[in-house]
């Protein structure tokens, strides 16, 4: 039977694998349909961009031809017409010097010779024009030659593409909710101008799935070879990451994508089973003095209408995680208490609580799934707390069984809880120095329920967090040294 049970799991994942291949080999598939049309729309773009430089040129030089054509013609024609003139002139003067010789009277011929004489100094400056033509009927300075830019346009091919960097997945590093992606080219290249980081969340191990993803997230223009993602809520089990060079014309190939885990406890607070004195929000819970006001007998009506069947809005709020939302009873009288909705059963966990500056009492810590009611935080057998009153004088202290262990030190604006369930530790930090403020050593016998109370003000709650390196640190160091929780007589600061 286990046997069976193996191979039928080995074939689904199997089979789930060869789907997601199936789907990106036709996501695939449309990409390159659809970027082909792309780059032929802008090949043809290109060249009809080159034609029309082309046709500009052949316009303008041709203009240029047809304007020294001109000029030239003019200069010719101006010339010829004087010439014209000068020939006409001295023909008509030379026929009538000629009809003169025929004169017989010594008077008429004088004043024929006269005549001569004067017409002739009137048309010597006519005679004075130059007989070289003004231009000349060479062409050749307006002759091309586009042999060179033709071996250019035979020339002409696609851009260089960078080639796919590689993340290096043993040099990355994920630590305090931030992620730094390392990666190298495969061989050197002195023309790329920068890199494309983009990334996405994920619950699913290995390669990228085209379905059901979230989209890919983008960090452009990035100088070097790494960069670090930080503040991050690390709400999803896995984190995809991909890379790729752009030199100053185009973007290169992805780099092969990478998973990198980045798993951490994510939790809302449980409105089902809270206080009705306060209003709680998924990450925000605020004291009420109103809330309980003719409210309690209307929600028991609506749960108990129908036959006992649960409200829409409690069905699904309870379908997150049934064995702990809506299974208990509400806390009520002076525990002004929310839990969290995710239980605690294995593993290192930290979460921060901020509290409003003006908030008069609240405490935070965590608590078996079976307290109470009507039982108040740290002061049960079954939860562990820290506890703040800023009603009259301040007072800070650590919490469980009912008993309390005074803590001589500032309260921080945020408080860190880290909760180790299997090494029975539950500790307190300064979420802003890593101080710590008490630990409890116990054997954790039951899943645990993270708590908080409140009264006058409001908490705000930080999930989907690492437990910090400084945090880890400061554990190994330790050294056995915390606070007892059933005495609270040792303290760890």
């Amino acid at each position: 039977m286990e046997t069976l049970q193996r191979i039928i799991s080995t074939l689904a994942n199997k089979n789930d694998e060869i789907q997601n291949f199936i789907d990106t080999l036709n996501h695939t598939l449309k990409g390159v349909q659809a970027n082909s049309s792309n780059v032929i729309a802008e090949l043809d773009e290109e060249f009809d961009g080159l034609y029309s430089i082309l046709d500009e040129m052949k316009e303008s030089m041709t203009n240029s031809i047809k304007q020294e054509q001109a000029h030239k013609s003019q200069e010719l024609q101006n010339q010829l017409s004087q010439c014209s003139n000068a020939l006409e002139n001295s023909e008509e003067l030379l026929e009538f010097a000629a009809r003169s010789l025929d004169i017989k009277d010594p008077e008429e011929f004088s004043k024929a010779a006269r005549q001569i004489k004067d017409r002739y100094v009137t048309m010597a400056s006519a005679f004075r024009i130059s007989l070289k033509p003004k231009v000349s009927d060479n062409m050749t300075h307006l002759m091309v030659d586009f042999s060179q830019e033709r071996q250019m346009l035979q020339a002409l091919k696609f851009l260089p593409v960078p080639k796919a960097p590689e993340i290096d997945p043993v040099e990355c590093l994920v630590a305090d909710n931030a992620v730094t992606i390392v990666w190298r080219m495969p061989e050197e290249d002195n023309k790329i101008d920068h890199f494309v980081l983009e990334y996405r969340k994920t619950n699913f191990d290995g390669l990228p799935r085209v379905k059901d993803e979230t989209c890919w997230e983008l960090i452009d223009y990035i100088k070097g070879t790494e960069y670090t993602l930080s503040g991050l809520k690390f709400d999803s089990k896995y984190m995809n990451f991909r890379v790729r060079a752009c030199n100053k014309a185009v973007a290169g190939e992805y780099s092969d994508p990478v998973t990198l885990e980045t798993k951490a406890l994510v939790f809302n607070l449980d409105n089902t089973s809270s206080h009705l004195n306060l209003k709680v929000e998924d990450s925000y819970v605020e004291w009420d003095p109103t809330g309980g006001k003719g409210q309690e007998n209307k929600i028991k009506g609506k749960e108990n209408k129908g036959s006992g069947t649960p409200s829409p809005k409690r069905t699904s709020v309870s379908s997150r995680s049934p064995s702990i939302r809506g299974s208990r009873d509400r806390f009520t009288g002076e525990s002004y208490t929310v839990l969290g909705d995710t239980a605690i059963e294995s593993g290192q966990h930290y979460w921060e609580v901020r509290a409003q500056k003006d908030c008069k009492s609240y405490s935070v810590g965590v608590a078996y799934k079976n307290l109470g009611k009507f039982d108040q935080l740290g002061k049960t057998n079954t939860s562990w707390c820290i506890h703040v009153n800023n009603w009259l004088q301040t007072t800070f202290a650590a919490k469980h069984n009912n008993k309390a262990k005074a803590l001589d030190m500032t309260v921080p604006d945020r408080i860190g809880v880290y909760c180790d369930f299997d090494g029975g530790q539950l500790s307190f930090y300064n979420a802003s120095s890593k101080q710590l403020l008490y630990t409890f050593k116990t054997k954790f016998t039951q899943p645990l329920l993270p708590g908080f109370m409140v009264w006058c003000g409001g908490l705000a709650l930080s999930t989907g967090l690492q437990v910090p390196s400084a945090v880890k640190m400061l554990q190994k160091s330790e050294n056995g040294l915390s606070g007892s929780a059933s005495s609270l007589t040792n303290v760890t600061q």
